[in-house]
């Protein structure tokens, strides 16, 4: 065996270099292919299996029965050979027969060999064959012979399209891409959408693999690296926020990444082995892939995600084909289909054209769906298989409400799917009609409907929906799609614009809320560890009160901006009134100095707290009369009483915000404002849903901060609402609670007329 991989690999693609050439039929080079990475990997067995017809069939082999060729069949995911085009990995393994999904094919005569690796054989990301060699002898292959095999499969994937041997629609991407397709996923945003597949990075087809000139490859992959790592450089010298910062710490990481001589030289290695330079990234990117696959410490695999993101930045600048599908814009209607999606990303998408997202990846409280959440986008995450199921431009019907997606429907069904949606977008409209209606109960009551908001693009909402202000703000979202901490100069801009577009109607700015679910690659903790449990850790005011510089630098951007108007501010995860003080006296000792500057201020400031920690309840007495109002966040809430991670899908559903322990609690908070001039609004999910919403004004809440999608159908149902009925009602459930008390509040909404769907 040679010394290295790449001296392996360069010997048999010299040779299969030659047998290409050769003016043999596809069979008879395949035979002899077989013949020439048996004899370089000093090996007793190696065959190659292609898919065809949605089998995996043995087109050619040395050291098995010459009988089995084009005999033995078996289907993806069937025995070692079909375990590895479906997982699209490698196995190496010194008694093969001890693997669990290990397949007899007594035709084969394969029962004398003991040890066996294979590696898939890769085109567009989907597995078309495998490639295999077997030993007598019971041993694993050593690194350098597996790479070898990784690097000629690569090669072989070219071989084979060119000659034929598999059909490019139908096996390349998924043989049930001829018909229609369910896929089902994790419904991150709520809602309907239709329209044509659209990849956010669209594939790199890479058409050359076995290299004419190294030397002409070597050279184009140095410039490549050369432009990359100006592009990093030039990123991490974008610093907008002092010196000296976590997130100088985390550029600098990347950077090493970037510069990282390990990472380099197994590229300039495949190169050597005779591949293109093209092919050779992909190669190496193979390999991290595999990696990543295996590794379970988060940060470890997100510093793998790093170098994932590198190789793509890498591929794309040596192939020309740097633009994503935002670039080079939506022409129809779109789905957005991605691996995984930044925030930043996301918002630089036409709006008018995108209509739903559809990830292989995501979480509930992953960036990106916070901002599409914000931009009323559906979206569907953890899809499985998504790239080798969809095709560009296929049609797709998303359903994030039931959490799956349609791939090229059946006419009926589409007819179906666009009938519920006109039913749906019947109700926005009479929902839309309701925008200049205020919403007073039956009673004479009138509730405060309010919105969530987070971009500057979210501000015509208010104009559309009619909601009577911004309740809450979220002002870390501007961090989240920023590759840096925002500067002074950008925040206030940023503010100032948001109170003009508001008008008369009231903001409320929430400090930045950032750490657990929304990590800022450029500010993490000193340390530079993980959190076991982020939601319950190093997050919100704790992080703002720690990074001094932080709070301090958007106090003043906050405080310039209101000058000459009120300013509505509110501290994120306050947990005992010591943290509320120290949050109010950096705005206090800010305003102080800006006074010394002449500047225009505020003409009133009211402070607020946002209760998601359950403590903070037990302290309002304390707290009360410093605050103007108090928003109670039920999201994080409702995890920290009753110990459940939202992140977590088995979770999800599982604890009920109609649940008497959620009403309970959060009657009790009312309660402990009582007597205190305390505006309390309920910030979240939780009042956007109308049976939920129902429940609360029946415990005395009449301020709601919602999507502005809810605003509409909020207002209609507070219309139909008698207080002091659902008051008694709820307080009946309370005090006994029934089995279910969703259950209970459902009958007595459809008893008048309700309609809480």
């Amino acid at each position: 065996m040679p010394a290295s991989a790449a001296s392996a690999a360069r010997t048999i693609l010299t040779r299969l270099h030659d047998v290409m050439a050769s003016r043999s039929h596809a069979q008879a080079k395949l035979n002899t292919v077989v013949e020439v990475i048996g004899e370089g990997l000093d090996s007793e067995v190696c065959s190659v299996y292609l898919l065809r017809e949605g089998m995996l069939e043995l087109f050619a082999t040395r050291g098995l029965a010459q009988e089995a060729v084009h005999v033995t069949r078996m289907a993806v995911g069937e025995g070692l050979v079909g375990t590895i085009a479906q997982n699209t990995e490698m196995l190496n393994l010194a008694e093969a027969t001890a693997h669990p999904d290990f397949s007899y094919r007594p035709e084969t005569g394969e029962e004398k060999f003991h040890s066996f690796a294979g590696v898939p054989i890769v085109r567009r990301e989907r597995a078309v064959g495998v490639l295999c060699v077997q030993h007598a002898e019971p041993r694993r292959y050593e690194e350098v012979e597996i790479e070898a095999l990784q690097t000629v499969a690569m090669v072989l994937s070219e071989v084979i399209a060119n000659a034929g041997l598999v059909d490019e629609e139908e096996a390349l991407l998924s043989p049930a891409l001829t018909g229609p397709q369910r896929l089902p996923g994790l419904a991150l945003v709520k809602g309907l959408a239709i329209g044509a597949a659209v990849f956010h990075q669209p594939r790199i087809t890479i058409e050359h693999v076995m290299a004419e000139d190294r030397d002409a490859e070597l050279s184009r992959v140095y410039l490549a690296f050369d432009k990359m790592r100006e592009q990093i450089d030039r990123m991490a010298s974008q610093a907008e926020f002092g010196v000296g910062g976590e997130h100088e710490e985390v550029l600098e990481t990347y950077k090493m990444f970037a510069y990282d001589e390990g990472w380099s030289r197994r590229i300039i290695e495949a190169i050597d082995s005779g591949l293109t330079a093209e092919a050779a990234i992909e190669r190496v990117q193979q390999r991290t892939r595999m990696r990543m696959r295996q590794i379970d410490d988060p940060l470890l695999a997100d510093r793998m995600h790093d170098l994932e993101d590198l190789s793509n930045r890498l591929l794309r600048i040596v192939s020309g084909q740097m633009g994503t599908a935002a670039t080079m814009g939506l022409k129809q209607d779109a789905i957005l289909i991605a691996r995984n999606l930044g925030p930043a990303e996301l918002l630089e998408y036409d709006k008018r054209r995108l209509k739903g997202v559809v990830l292989e990846e995501g979480s509930l409280t992953a960036h990106v769906v916070i901002v599409a959440r914000a931009m009323g986008i559906p979206v569907l995450g953890r899809v499985r298989s998504l790239r080798g199921a969809i095709r560009e431009g296929d049609l797709l019907l998303l359903d994030a409400d039931a959490g799956h997606v349609t791939a090229r429907p059946q006419p009926a069904v589409v007819d179906a799917f666009e009938a519920r949606f006109a039913k749906s977008k019947e109700r926005q409209a009479a929902y839309a009609k309701l925008r200049d209606v205020e919403p007073f109960t039956r009673c004479g009551t009138r509730i405060t409907v309010m919105m969530n908001a987070g971009l500057r693009d979210d501000m015509p909402g208010l104009a559309l929906t009619g909601a009577d202000g911004i309740g809450l703000f979220r002002t870390e979202f501007q961090f989240l799609v920023s590759a840096t901490l925002p500067a002074r100069e950008r925040q206030t801009r940023l503010y100032r614009d948001v109170l003009d577009a508001a008008g008369d109607k009231p903001v409320v700015f929430r400090t930045v809320d950032i750490g657990g679910d929304k990590v800022l690659p450029y500010l993490r903790h000193n340390d530079g560890e993980s959190e076991e449990n982020p939601a319950m850790g190093w997050r919100a005011l704790r992080v703002a009160l720690e990074r001094g510089g932080l709070l301090k630098v958007q106090a003043r951007s906050l405080l310039e901006a209101a000058g000459g108007r009120t300013l509505n501010v509110m501290f994120p995860m306050v947990t005992e009134p010591w943290e509320f003080d120290a949050a109010r006296e950096v705005f206090e000792s800010q305003l102080a100095y800006l006074k010394t500057q002449k500047k225009l201020l505020p003409e009133a400031i009211r402070y607020g707290a946002m209760l998601e920690v359950p403590a903070l309840a037990e302290q309002l007495d304390v707290l009360a009369p410093k605050l103007s109002f108090l928003s109670i966040g039920t999201n994080d809430l409702t995890q920290f009483l009753f110990a459940a991670d939202r992140a977590n899908p088995k979770l999800a559903e599982r604890y009920d915000w109609l649940s008497p322990a959620i009403l309970r609690f959060l009657k009790r908070v009312i309660q402990g404002v009582a007597g205190h001039s305390v505006d309390v609004t309920v910030c979240g999910e939780m009042g956007g849903r109308r049976l939920e919403a129902l429940a609360l004004l029946g415990i005395g809440i009449r301020r709601l901060s919602i999507t502005p999608a809810s605003v509409g159908p909020i207002k209609e149902l507070v219309r139909k609402i008698d207080l002091d009925e659902i008051g008694k009602a709820m307080n009946g459930w309370l005090m006994a609670p029934p089995p279910s008390l969703r259950q209970a509040l459902v009958d007595w909404a459809q008893q008048r007329g309700i309609d809480c769907d």
